[in-house]
């Protein structure tokens, strides 16, 4: 730090003794801007070095994919995060089902149909729950869900895969409508009024016009609020609970999560194993994004 603090000065000092004040203040930018980006991206390529030097012997190895934690205290047991990957795709996906059409169309409301005091009142509870902690949406969930099942189905059910996956769309829905709010009112009045202008409905013209105009940012803004649920740990440990083995049913008895999977091999000890579940996480993290980063490029409106 005091290196660099010393070249800015430095260079700064230089800058305006041969440049001049003018290029001497945008060189003193230009530098404090370099040095910015080299600070953060420096822990974040140390992060994933780490996690890849780590963690990548113990994912190569034959089974890890399939394979489970069950009897992981016997030496000669091959351990794998197979259930831990397979609860991850279940809980979020379901998350995602659930979250997407909720937020979606709370956001043409807001931007299309919404005037007046309840359109305010939903966007305030939009802001509060997008800054809401994940433990709080875990609490929500466990206290919810038994309470239904036991209205419902006459027993209270508790951890579940179900649980953590509504744990999560508390999480992800206020996020989903914020993005497409965004996206929604981008797209120009004069693309609406020129619908109108033909005849068309305003339903048909948010359909047809509106929504397929901000397809592109709308997708990758729900591609990337899935990746930052998927790494939630602290809520998927009240609701969805950690099981040893394979569990389809969502509705019925633990389902591990790979962000569980990893706190629980971290605090038995086994720190290899867990640095590969993180790098498992990573992976499916960073080809979420990559799927976004196509989905915008793809669906893109010509001429952007």
């Amino acid at each position: 730090m005091a290196t660099a603090a010393l070249f800015l000065a430095f260079s700064a000092l230089c800058g305006f003794a041969v440049e001049g004040r003018r290029y001497g203040k945008n060189r003193l930018a230009t530098n404090i801007i370099i040095g910015a980006f080299v600070m953060a991206v420096i822990p974040l390529i140390s992060l994933l070095y780490t996690v890849t030097i780590h963690g990548w012997t113990r994912m190569i190895q034959a089974g890890f994919f399939t394979h489970t934690t069950f009897g992981s205290s016997n030496i000669d047991t091959v351990v794998g995060a197979g259930h831990a990957i397979i609860g991850t795709l279940v809980i979020t996906g379901t998350a995602a089902l659930i979250s997407v059409p909720f937020g979606v169309l709370t956001a043409v409301y807001l931007v299309e149909y919404g005037r007046g005091t309840f359109a305010k009142i939903i966007t305030f509870l939009v802001d509060v729950m997008t800054g809401i902690p994940s433990i709080v949406a875990g609490l929500f969930a466990a206290a919810l869900i038994p309470i239904v099942n036991q209205q419902l189905f006459g027993q209270a059910q508790f951890k579940s895969g179900f649980m953590g996956a509504i744990a999560l769309v508390v999480l992800m829905t206020p996020l989903v409508v914020r993005n497409t709010q965004e996206m929604l009112q981008l797209v120009p009045n004069e693309l609406r009024e020129a619908s109108y202008a033909l005849g068309v409905s305003k339903a048909a013209t948010i359909v047809k016009v509106v929504l397929r105009t901000g397809v592109s940012g709308i997708v990758s803004g729900i591609v990337i609020a899935t990746a930052r649920i998927i790494g939630e740990s602290a809520p998927l440990l009240i609701t969805a609970g950690t099981t040893d083995s394979y569990n389809l049913n969502m509705f019925q008895g633990q389902m591990l999560t790979l962000p569980v999977y990893v706190y629980n091999e971290y605090t038995k000890g086994h720190q290899i194993t867990a640095w590969a579940g993180a790098l498992i996480l990573i992976g499916i993290v960073l080809l979420l994004n990559l799927f976004a980063r196509w989905i915008a490029k793809r669906f893109a409106p010509a001429g952007n």
